[in-house]
Protein backbone atom coordinates (compact mmCIF):
# COMPACT_ATOMS: atom_id res chain seq x y z
CA UNK A 1 0.00 0.00 0.00
CA UNK A 2 1.47 3.82 -0.85
CA UNK A 3 1.84 5.54 2.00
CA UNK A 4 -0.25 8.51 2.55
CA UNK A 5 1.24 12.17 1.28
CA UNK A 6 -0.79 14.45 2.85
CA UNK A 7 -2.57 15.88 5.53
CA UNK A 8 -5.86 15.47 6.55
CA UNK A 9 -7.66 17.34 9.53
CA UNK A 10 -10.76 19.37 10.02
CA UNK A 11 -9.88 23.09 10.58
CA UNK A 12 -13.05 24.86 12.88
CA UNK A 13 -15.82 23.43 10.32
CA UNK A 14 -13.82 22.89 6.84
CA UNK A 15 -12.29 19.81 5.85
CA UNK A 16 -8.99 20.55 4.85
CA UNK A 17 -5.90 19.00 2.90
CA UNK A 18 -2.10 19.90 3.14
CA UNK A 19 0.13 18.56 0.22
CA UNK A 20 3.45 17.09 1.46
CA UNK A 21 3.79 19.61 4.24
CA UNK A 22 7.37 19.99 5.71
CA UNK A 23 8.05 18.40 9.25
CA UNK A 24 8.83 21.84 10.74
CA UNK A 25 6.11 23.74 9.70
CA UNK A 26 4.23 24.82 12.89
CA UNK A 27 -0.24 25.24 13.25
CA UNK A 28 0.65 28.68 14.13
CA UNK A 29 2.46 29.57 10.72
CA UNK A 30 0.24 27.85 8.98
CA UNK A 31 -2.50 29.50 10.62
CA UNK A 32 -1.52 32.79 10.03
CA UNK A 33 0.12 32.97 6.96
CA UNK A 34 -1.48 30.28 4.88
CA UNK A 35 -5.11 30.93 5.85
CA UNK A 36 -4.76 34.16 7.34
CA UNK A 37 -6.61 33.07 10.74
CA UNK A 38 -4.47 35.80 12.53
CA UNK A 39 -6.47 36.03 15.89
CA UNK A 40 -3.92 33.46 17.31
CA UNK A 41 -0.82 35.26 18.01
CA UNK A 42 2.89 34.40 17.97
CA UNK A 43 4.25 35.85 21.54
CA UNK A 44 6.97 33.84 22.35
CA UNK A 45 7.54 31.10 20.00
CA UNK A 46 8.68 28.81 22.56
CA UNK A 47 5.41 27.69 24.40
CA UNK A 48 5.31 30.07 27.14
CA UNK A 49 3.04 32.83 26.80
CA UNK A 50 -0.24 30.94 25.47
CA UNK A 51 -0.97 33.87 22.94
CA UNK A 52 -1.17 31.27 20.78
CA UNK A 53 -3.29 28.46 21.91
CA UNK A 54 -5.88 26.62 20.05
CA UNK A 55 -8.40 23.57 20.88
CA UNK A 56 -7.06 20.31 19.36
CA UNK A 57 -9.91 17.65 19.00
CA UNK A 58 -8.36 14.17 19.42
CA UNK A 59 -10.23 10.44 18.93
CA UNK A 60 -8.84 8.26 21.40
CA UNK A 61 -10.54 4.90 21.30
CA UNK A 62 -12.80 6.45 19.33
CA UNK A 63 -13.92 9.64 21.80
CA UNK A 64 -13.65 12.78 20.85
CA UNK A 65 -11.42 14.88 23.48
CA UNK A 66 -10.28 18.24 22.90
CA UNK A 67 -7.44 19.96 25.02
CA UNK A 68 -5.41 23.02 24.70
CA UNK A 69 -2.26 23.47 22.70
CA UNK A 70 0.45 25.72 21.84
CA UNK A 71 -0.04 26.59 18.45
CA UNK A 72 3.68 28.11 17.89
CA UNK A 73 5.48 24.64 18.73
CA UNK A 74 3.27 22.39 17.53
CA UNK A 75 4.03 21.09 14.07
CA UNK A 76 0.94 20.88 11.58
CA UNK A 77 2.10 17.44 10.23
CA UNK A 78 1.55 15.99 14.01
CA UNK A 79 -2.40 16.62 13.60
CA UNK A 80 -3.27 14.72 11.17
CA UNK A 81 -6.72 12.92 11.41
CA UNK A 82 -7.57 16.20 14.56
CA UNK A 83 -10.05 18.81 14.57
CA UNK A 84 -8.47 22.41 15.06
CA UNK A 85 -10.84 24.86 16.61
CA UNK A 86 -9.13 28.64 16.62
CA UNK A 87 -10.17 31.75 18.23
CA UNK A 88 -12.20 32.72 15.17
CA UNK A 89 -14.48 29.78 15.17
CA UNK A 90 -16.39 30.76 18.60
CA UNK A 91 -18.68 33.37 17.14
CA UNK A 92 -22.09 33.05 16.98
CA UNK A 93 -24.66 33.32 14.39
CA UNK A 94 -24.45 37.56 13.30
CA UNK A 95 -21.28 37.73 14.62
CA UNK A 96 -22.12 38.06 18.68
CA UNK A 97 -19.78 36.97 21.01
CA UNK A 98 -18.85 33.71 22.38
CA UNK A 99 -20.28 33.57 26.10
CA UNK A 100 -16.87 33.40 27.00
CA UNK A 101 -15.68 36.51 25.45
CA UNK A 102 -18.79 38.41 26.51
CA UNK A 103 -17.55 37.55 29.92
CA UNK A 104 -14.31 38.90 29.49
CA UNK A 105 -15.80 42.04 27.79
CA UNK A 106 -17.88 42.86 30.92
CA UNK A 107 -15.59 42.08 33.59
CA UNK A 108 -12.52 44.25 31.84
CA UNK A 109 -10.54 41.10 31.19
CA UNK A 110 -8.92 42.79 28.59
CA UNK A 111 -6.93 45.79 27.73
CA UNK A 112 -4.44 46.17 24.82
CA UNK A 113 -5.86 42.65 23.53
CA UNK A 114 -2.63 41.21 22.52
CA UNK A 115 -3.04 38.24 24.87
CA UNK A 116 -6.88 38.22 24.85
CA UNK A 117 -7.21 35.00 22.35
CA UNK A 118 -5.15 33.26 23.58
CA UNK A 119 -6.93 32.94 27.62
CA UNK A 120 -10.65 32.70 25.84
CA UNK A 121 -9.31 29.66 24.08
CA UNK A 122 -8.11 28.26 27.43
CA UNK A 123 -11.13 29.13 29.64
CA UNK A 124 -13.55 27.96 26.38
CA UNK A 125 -11.54 24.53 27.17
CA UNK A 126 -12.23 25.20 31.07
CA UNK A 127 -15.40 26.08 30.36
CA UNK A 128 -16.17 23.00 28.13
CA UNK A 129 -15.05 20.68 30.93
CA UNK A 130 -16.20 22.78 34.07
CA UNK A 131 -18.86 25.00 33.69
CA UNK A 132 -18.83 26.04 37.08
CA UNK A 133 -15.35 26.06 38.32
CA UNK A 134 -13.08 27.42 41.30
CA UNK A 135 -11.03 30.00 41.51
CA UNK A 136 -8.10 27.93 41.75
CA UNK A 137 -9.15 25.57 38.66
CA UNK A 138 -9.37 28.77 36.25
CA UNK A 139 -5.89 30.05 38.00
CA UNK A 140 -4.55 26.28 36.90
CA UNK A 141 -5.96 26.56 33.39
CA UNK A 142 -4.67 29.92 32.48
CA UNK A 143 -1.09 28.54 34.06
CA UNK A 144 0.14 28.86 30.41
CA UNK A 145 -1.16 31.93 29.09
CA UNK A 146 0.41 35.42 30.55
CA UNK A 147 -0.23 38.87 30.12
CA UNK A 148 1.43 42.09 30.66
CA UNK A 149 -1.46 45.03 30.94
CA UNK A 150 -4.83 43.61 32.05
CA UNK A 151 -4.00 41.60 35.16
CA UNK A 152 -5.26 38.44 36.51
CA UNK A 153 -7.63 39.60 38.36
CA UNK A 154 -10.71 40.26 35.71
CA UNK A 155 -9.67 37.73 34.13
CA UNK A 156 -10.42 34.88 36.94
CA UNK A 157 -13.68 37.19 37.24
CA UNK A 158 -14.61 36.32 33.93
CA UNK A 159 -13.99 33.28 33.84
CA UNK A 160 -16.13 32.80 37.03
CA UNK A 161 -18.94 34.24 35.55
CA UNK A 162 -18.64 32.60 32.22
CA UNK A 163 -22.03 30.18 32.80
CA UNK A 164 -24.29 33.35 33.33
CA UNK A 165 -23.84 33.42 29.96
CA UNK A 166 -24.18 30.30 28.51
CA UNK A 167 -24.32 26.33 28.83
CA UNK A 168 -21.73 24.44 27.12
CA UNK A 169 -24.61 22.15 26.30
CA UNK A 170 -25.91 24.92 23.63
CA UNK A 171 -22.18 25.03 22.06
CA UNK A 172 -21.70 23.75 18.87
CA UNK A 173 -18.72 22.02 20.06
CA UNK A 174 -20.86 20.30 21.56
CA UNK A 175 -24.07 19.64 19.53
CA UNK A 176 -21.41 19.00 16.37
CA UNK A 177 -19.78 16.18 18.70
CA UNK A 178 -21.43 13.16 17.04
CA UNK A 179 -20.92 14.64 13.75
CA UNK A 180 -16.85 15.43 14.13
CA UNK A 181 -16.42 12.36 15.68
CA UNK A 182 -17.56 10.93 12.45
CA UNK A 183 -15.97 12.79 9.83
CA UNK A 184 -12.76 12.41 12.07
CA UNK A 185 -12.93 8.86 12.23
CA UNK A 186 -13.33 9.01 8.08
CA UNK A 187 -10.04 10.84 8.14
CA UNK A 188 -7.91 8.53 9.69
CA UNK A 189 -5.15 6.92 7.67
CA UNK A 190 -4.92 3.01 6.48
CA UNK A 191 -1.12 3.17 6.58
CA UNK A 192 1.91 5.16 7.46
CA UNK A 193 1.61 8.62 6.38
CA UNK A 194 4.99 10.38 4.62
CA UNK A 195 5.36 13.67 3.89
CA UNK A 196 7.63 16.83 2.65
CA UNK A 197 10.97 17.13 0.97
CA UNK A 198 13.91 14.89 2.05
CA UNK A 199 15.57 17.41 4.26
CA UNK A 200 12.28 18.40 6.75
CA UNK A 201 10.42 15.05 6.15
CA UNK A 202 7.67 13.83 8.58
CA UNK A 203 6.65 10.44 8.98
CA UNK A 204 3.62 9.34 11.03
CA UNK A 205 4.00 5.63 11.36
CA UNK A 206 0.71 3.23 11.72
CA UNK A 207 1.58 1.74 14.56
CA UNK A 208 4.46 0.68 17.21
CA UNK A 209 5.58 -2.14 14.81
CA UNK A 210 5.65 0.41 11.96
CA UNK A 211 7.44 2.71 14.29
CA UNK A 212 10.31 0.03 15.35
CA UNK A 213 10.42 -0.50 11.12
CA UNK A 214 10.89 3.07 10.47
CA UNK A 215 13.43 3.97 13.14
CA UNK A 216 15.29 0.73 11.84
CA UNK A 217 15.57 2.72 8.54
CA UNK A 218 15.82 5.68 10.09
CA UNK A 219 18.30 5.35 13.60
CA UNK A 220 19.14 8.79 13.81
CA UNK A 221 15.84 10.26 12.98
CA UNK A 222 14.08 12.77 15.93
CA UNK A 223 10.94 11.13 17.30
CA UNK A 224 8.82 13.63 18.39
CA UNK A 225 5.81 13.17 20.77
CA UNK A 226 4.34 16.54 21.99
CA UNK A 227 7.29 18.80 20.81
CA UNK A 228 7.35 20.96 23.84
CA UNK A 229 11.13 20.68 23.55
CA UNK A 230 11.99 19.81 19.93
CA UNK A 231 9.52 22.53 18.98
CA UNK A 232 11.97 24.90 20.29
CA UNK A 233 14.70 23.73 18.24
CA UNK A 234 12.96 24.76 15.67
CA UNK A 235 11.73 27.76 16.30
CA UNK A 236 14.82 29.36 18.46
CA UNK A 237 17.90 27.50 17.33
CA UNK A 238 17.17 26.61 14.07
CA UNK A 239 18.37 23.02 14.02
CA UNK A 240 17.53 20.34 10.98
CA UNK A 241 15.80 17.46 12.68
CA UNK A 242 14.79 15.57 9.71
CA UNK A 243 13.50 13.45 8.86
CA UNK A 244 11.23 13.84 12.04
CA UNK A 245 8.72 10.39 13.41
CA UNK A 246 5.79 11.61 14.72
CA UNK A 247 4.29 8.69 17.75
CA UNK A 248 1.47 11.59 19.45
CA UNK A 249 -1.02 9.24 17.53
CA UNK A 250 -0.22 5.87 18.38
CA UNK A 251 -2.77 4.72 20.80
CA UNK A 252 -0.65 1.66 21.76
CA UNK A 253 1.58 4.02 23.59
CA UNK A 254 -1.43 5.38 25.26
CA UNK A 255 -1.53 2.91 27.58
CA UNK A 256 -1.82 3.52 31.29
CA UNK A 257 -2.14 0.27 33.74
CA UNK A 258 -2.43 0.51 37.93
CA UNK A 259 -2.26 -2.64 39.75
CA UNK A 260 -1.45 -3.19 43.42
CA UNK A 261 2.76 -3.82 42.37
CA UNK A 262 3.18 -0.71 39.83
CA UNK A 263 1.89 2.24 37.80
CA UNK A 264 3.07 1.63 33.95
CA UNK A 265 2.40 4.05 31.55
CA UNK A 266 3.00 4.20 27.95
CA UNK A 267 5.76 6.25 26.77
CA UNK A 268 2.96 8.37 24.36
CA UNK A 269 0.70 9.40 27.75
CA UNK A 270 1.06 12.99 28.30
CA UNK A 271 0.93 15.07 31.60
CA UNK A 272 -2.52 15.84 31.38
CA UNK A 273 -3.85 12.25 30.08
CA UNK A 274 -1.91 10.68 33.52
CA UNK A 275 -2.84 13.23 35.97
CA UNK A 276 -5.53 10.73 37.75
CA UNK A 277 -3.63 8.14 37.72
CA UNK A 278 -0.64 9.43 39.10
CA UNK A 279 -2.48 11.48 42.10
CA UNK A 280 -4.53 8.09 42.93
CA UNK A 281 -1.20 5.97 42.99
CA UNK A 282 1.38 8.68 43.81
CA UNK A 283 -0.93 11.65 46.45
CA UNK A 284 2.49 13.27 47.05
CA UNK A 285 2.90 14.08 43.42
CA UNK A 286 -0.51 16.14 43.16
CA UNK A 287 0.80 19.45 43.37
CA UNK A 288 3.93 18.85 41.94
CA UNK A 289 2.29 17.94 38.86
CA UNK A 290 0.55 21.39 38.63
CA UNK A 291 3.85 23.19 38.87
CA UNK A 292 4.96 21.37 35.15
CA UNK A 293 4.75 24.03 33.15
CA UNK A 294 0.81 25.34 32.13
CA UNK A 295 -1.75 23.26 30.86
CA UNK A 296 -0.98 23.59 27.00
CA UNK A 297 1.94 22.08 27.86
CA UNK A 298 0.89 19.48 29.75
CA UNK A 299 -1.67 18.60 27.12
CA UNK A 300 0.89 18.20 24.51
CA UNK A 301 4.16 16.86 26.63
CA UNK A 302 5.01 13.42 27.70
CA UNK A 303 6.34 11.25 30.37
CA UNK A 304 8.07 9.51 27.81
CA UNK A 305 9.62 12.42 26.01
CA UNK A 306 10.89 13.75 29.72
CA UNK A 307 12.75 11.05 29.79
CA UNK A 308 14.47 10.15 26.54
CA UNK A 309 15.26 13.61 26.24
CA UNK A 310 17.85 13.39 28.77
CA UNK A 311 17.55 16.91 30.17
CA UNK A 312 19.59 17.31 33.23
CA UNK A 313 16.61 19.73 34.15
CA UNK A 314 13.73 17.73 33.71
CA UNK A 315 10.69 17.75 36.12
CA UNK A 316 9.86 14.17 36.27
CA UNK A 317 13.55 12.12 36.05
CA UNK A 318 13.66 13.07 39.67
CA UNK A 319 10.72 12.24 40.82
CA UNK A 320 11.04 9.03 38.73
CA UNK A 321 14.39 8.22 39.80
CA UNK A 322 13.48 8.69 43.44
CA UNK A 323 10.75 5.76 43.25
CA UNK A 324 12.53 3.40 41.62
CA UNK A 325 11.26 3.64 38.30
CA UNK A 326 11.85 2.15 35.15
CA UNK A 327 11.89 2.63 31.75
CA UNK A 328 11.17 -0.05 28.83
CA UNK A 329 13.06 0.35 25.20
CA UNK A 330 11.95 -1.28 22.44
CA UNK A 331 13.40 -1.32 18.49
CA UNK A 332 12.38 -4.04 15.63
CA UNK A 333 15.09 -6.58 17.88
CA UNK A 334 12.65 -6.88 20.94
CA UNK A 335 12.75 -5.00 24.50
CA UNK A 336 15.01 -4.28 26.97
CA UNK A 337 14.18 -2.92 30.64
CA UNK A 338 16.74 -0.65 33.00
CA UNK A 339 15.86 1.68 35.95
CA UNK A 340 15.41 5.25 34.85
CA UNK A 341 18.67 6.64 36.37
CA UNK A 342 21.06 4.18 34.59
CA UNK A 343 19.32 5.37 31.54
CA UNK A 344 21.06 9.10 31.98
CA UNK A 345 24.75 8.12 31.11
CA UNK A 346 26.11 11.84 30.43
CA UNK A 347 24.90 15.30 29.61
CA UNK A 348 22.95 14.47 25.82
CA UNK A 349 24.02 11.18 26.22
CA UNK A 350 21.25 8.23 27.45
CA UNK A 351 21.76 4.77 27.22
CA UNK A 352 20.02 4.02 23.78
CA UNK A 353 21.13 1.75 21.20
CA UNK A 354 19.92 2.51 17.09
CA UNK A 355 16.48 2.18 16.68
CA UNK A 356 15.92 2.05 20.15
CA UNK A 357 12.48 4.19 21.75
CA UNK A 358 10.97 4.43 25.05
CA UNK A 359 7.91 2.58 25.24
CA UNK A 360 6.38 2.36 28.83
CA UNK A 361 7.62 3.95 32.07
CA UNK A 362 7.07 1.42 35.48
CA UNK A 363 6.60 2.88 38.61
CA UNK A 364 6.65 0.85 41.84
CA UNK A 365 4.07 1.31 44.57
CA UNK A 366 4.75 2.46 47.97
CA UNK A 367 5.98 0.09 50.66
CA UNK A 368 5.52 -0.15 54.18
CA UNK A 369 7.00 2.56 55.85
CA UNK A 370 8.03 4.44 52.60
CA UNK A 371 8.08 8.46 52.73
CA UNK A 372 7.89 9.87 49.36
CA UNK A 373 7.80 13.70 48.61
CA UNK A 374 8.64 15.66 45.42
CA UNK A 375 9.83 19.34 45.20
CA UNK A 376 10.96 22.22 42.54
CA UNK A 377 12.10 25.24 43.18
CA UNK A 378 12.14 27.85 40.18
CA UNK A 379 12.15 31.49 39.27
CA UNK A 380 8.25 31.87 39.21
CA UNK A 381 6.13 29.34 40.67
CA UNK A 382 4.25 28.49 37.45
CA UNK A 383 5.06 27.38 33.92
CA UNK A 384 8.92 27.62 34.41
CA UNK A 385 12.09 26.06 34.37
CA UNK A 386 13.22 23.76 37.52
CA UNK A 387 16.44 25.44 39.14
CA UNK A 388 16.35 22.36 41.41
CA UNK A 389 14.15 19.40 41.02
CA UNK A 390 14.34 16.78 44.34
CA UNK A 391 12.39 13.29 44.35
CA UNK A 392 13.02 11.86 47.47
CA UNK A 393 11.82 8.53 49.10
CA UNK A 394 12.94 7.50 52.18
CA UNK A 395 11.98 4.14 54.28
CA UNK A 396 11.51 3.94 57.57
CA UNK A 397 11.06 0.94 60.35
CA UNK A 398 10.53 1.47 64.04
CA UNK A 399 11.97 4.76 63.80
CA UNK A 400 15.29 4.25 62.05
CA UNK A 401 16.02 4.55 58.55
CA UNK A 402 16.15 1.53 56.62
CA UNK A 403 16.68 2.86 52.82
CA UNK A 404 17.24 6.22 51.16
CA UNK A 405 17.07 7.32 47.26
CA UNK A 406 17.13 11.49 46.98
CA UNK A 407 17.49 12.43 43.50
CA UNK A 408 17.94 15.73 42.26
CA UNK A 409 18.19 17.84 38.88
CA UNK A 410 19.77 20.94 38.18
CA UNK A 411 22.62 19.53 40.09
CA UNK A 412 24.74 18.36 37.48
CA UNK A 413 25.23 16.47 34.12
CA UNK A 414 22.13 14.76 34.14
CA UNK A 415 19.07 13.93 37.11
CA UNK A 416 21.07 11.80 39.63
CA UNK A 417 20.98 10.30 42.92
CA UNK A 418 22.79 11.57 45.75
CA UNK A 419 24.87 8.31 47.32
CA UNK A 420 26.47 10.22 50.39
CA UNK A 421 23.58 11.76 51.44
CA UNK A 422 21.79 8.68 51.47
CA UNK A 423 24.22 7.06 53.30
CA UNK A 424 24.43 9.54 55.88
CA UNK A 425 20.82 8.72 56.17
CA UNK A 426 20.98 4.84 55.89
CA UNK A 427 20.94 2.68 59.43
CA UNK A 428 20.33 6.01 61.19
CA UNK A 429 17.71 6.71 63.99
CA UNK A 430 14.96 9.26 62.24
CA UNK A 431 15.89 12.85 63.31
CA UNK A 432 16.93 16.05 62.59
CA UNK A 433 20.36 14.99 63.24
CA UNK A 434 20.54 11.88 60.67
CA UNK A 435 18.64 14.71 57.96
CA UNK A 436 21.21 17.33 58.82
CA UNK A 437 23.86 14.72 58.43
CA UNK A 438 22.47 14.29 54.82
CA UNK A 439 21.90 17.91 54.05
CA UNK A 440 25.66 18.59 54.67
CA UNK A 441 26.56 15.34 53.14
CA UNK A 442 25.33 16.82 49.01
CA UNK A 443 28.29 18.98 49.12
CA UNK A 444 30.14 15.15 48.23
CA UNK A 445 27.82 14.22 45.73
CA UNK A 446 27.14 17.83 43.66
CA UNK A 447 28.89 20.77 42.29
CA UNK A 448 26.96 22.00 40.27
CA UNK A 449 27.00 24.75 37.62
CA UNK A 450 25.97 28.54 37.61
CA UNK A 451 24.05 29.11 35.03
CA UNK A 452 20.67 32.21 34.52
CA UNK A 453 18.39 30.06 36.37
CA UNK A 454 20.45 30.29 40.02
CA UNK A 455 24.21 30.42 41.38
CA UNK A 456 26.04 27.05 42.10
CA UNK A 457 26.03 28.10 45.93
CA UNK A 458 22.52 28.56 45.60
CA UNK A 459 21.92 25.39 44.03
CA UNK A 460 23.58 23.64 46.78
CA UNK A 461 22.06 25.59 49.73
CA UNK A 462 18.51 25.24 48.56
CA UNK A 463 19.10 21.22 47.79
CA UNK A 464 20.18 20.87 51.52
CA UNK A 465 17.02 22.97 52.63
CA UNK A 466 15.14 20.28 50.50
CA UNK A 467 16.09 17.68 52.86
CA UNK A 468 15.49 19.50 56.23
CA UNK A 469 12.21 20.52 54.44
CA UNK A 470 11.68 16.99 54.11
CA UNK A 471 11.97 16.08 57.36
CA UNK A 472 9.66 18.84 59.02
CA UNK A 473 7.29 18.18 56.91
CA UNK A 474 7.24 14.61 57.58
CA UNK A 475 9.01 14.07 61.22
CA UNK A 476 7.30 10.78 62.19
CA UNK A 477 8.05 11.55 65.81
CA UNK A 478 5.42 14.32 65.93
CA UNK A 479 1.71 14.46 65.62
CA UNK A 480 1.84 18.08 64.20
CA UNK A 481 4.33 18.09 61.42
CA UNK A 482 5.25 21.21 60.10
CA UNK A 483 3.84 21.95 56.55
CA UNK A 484 5.51 24.12 55.20
CA UNK A 485 4.23 26.87 51.62
CA UNK A 486 4.13 25.05 48.22
CA UNK A 487 7.74 25.77 46.50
Amino acid sequence: MAHQDEIRFLLNGKETTVANPKATLTLLDYLRIEQRLTGSKEGCAEGDCGACTVLVGRLRNGALHYETVNACIRFLASLNGCHIVTIEHLSGPNGRLHPVQQAMVDYHGSQCGFCTPGFVMSLYALWMQTPMPSAQQVETAVQGNLCRCTGYEPIVKAALAVNEYGSPVNDHLTQERADITARLTALQPEGRVETGPEDDRAILPHSVADLAEVLASHPKATIVAGATDVGLWVTKFMRPISPVVFINHLEELKAITLDDDALTIGAGVTYSESEEAIRDAFPHLSEYWDRIAGWQVRNMGTIGGNVANGSPIGDTPPVLIALGAEVTLQKSGGTRTLPVEDFFIDYGKQDREAGDFVACIRIPRATAGQIDAAYKISKRRDEDISSVAAGFSVTQVDGTITAARLAFGGMAATPKRAANAEAALIGQPWGAQAFEAAAQALSQDFTPLTDWRASADYRILVAANLIRRFHLEHDTTTDAPVRLAIA
